[in-house]
């Protein structure tokens, strides 16, 4: 687990101050360099970083999948080096989409040079014959926490996961940064098989860099703990993504394209 013990002393009211230990978030600085030039610096928890490569790649639209040709992950005194090398026929995506600083884990479009780039229309969503009931909604977000090891032990971090009626949650990935956890999501989605018949799930809120991403994954529906901002509701409106927040265990909102929540008994689920 991605987490270390450090000594704390509590203070709480007028009770006797005490001595005790926590479980602490590994953060480390993740540096993703492609053909040789280092494009971006996160600030991440140094967990599935190879699913990171892949999905900070699709996901913010420098190359596709076939266009990756392999991913070394090297530790260094300072953080890790993310080596990702891209086939020639990539270059030109990957000029357009240059980034040079580092991004604190609070800010998924740190680095982006231009206000069209950071703006950019999320990847339109394909046609979906997936609908879910009610209690499927209340039922996927219930099962998250299961899938949370690391924010158990250090309350910390955040999680995405990829939901399918069929098989529950499929995959998780969790992160001290939001965007950092949907990436390694993504990749490891990606290189699994395609999303169109899941939905995925997040323990934040959403703002218009995580549309972005979840329409680059091809998931329908988003779920999400807390509340998107207005323009994350209409990047999804536009994208065709069925967009649900503020996720409890008994009740939830749907911001965009309702049509994909249905009654239980309007679903055919054969």
């Amino acid at each position: 687990m991605m987490a270390t013990r450090h000594q704390f002393t509590r203070i709480a009211g007028a009770a006797p101050t005490a001595a005790g230990s926590r479980a602490l978030a590994e953060e480390v600085a993740v540096a993703l360099s492609y053909n040789g030039a280092t494009q971006a610096v996160m600030m991440a928890t140094p967990a599935d970083l190879e699913d990171f490569a892949y999905g900070f790649t699709l996901t913010e639209g420098i190359a596709r999948l076939e266009e990756i040709e392999s991913v070394l992950a090297v530790t260094t005194t300072r953080g890790v080096d993310l080596q990702i090398w891209l086939r020639p026929d990539a270059d030109a995506r990957l000029s357009a989409r240059r980034r040079s600083m580092a991004g604190p884990v609070g800010c998924g479009l740190c680095g982006i040079d231009s206000l069209e780039e950071a703006t950019r229309a999320a990847r339109p969503i394909a046609p979906s014959p997936l609908v879910l009931t009610r209690d499927e909604v209340i039922s996927a977000m219930r099962a998250l926490p299961a899938h949370q090891p690391l924010h158990d032990a250090t309350r910390a971090v955040h999680a995405a996961a990829l939901w399918t009626r069929a098989r529950g949650v499929i995959a998780a990935r969790e992160d001290v940064g939001r965007h950092n956890a949907l990436d390694k999501l993504a990749g490891a989605v990606a290189r699994r098989g395609p999303a169109a018949h899941g939905a995925v799930l997040i323990s934040s809120r959403v703002s218009i860099d995580l549309v972005q991403k979840v329409a680059a994954i091809g998931a329908p529906i988003l779920i999400a703990a807390s509340a998107p901002t207005a323009a994350a509701v209409a990047m999804a409106e536009a994208a065709g993504l069925t967009l649900v927040g503020l996720a409890r265990a008994d009740r939830f909102e749907v911001f965009t394209h309702p049509a994909r929540i249905a009654a239980a008994e309007d679903v055919d689920v054969a």
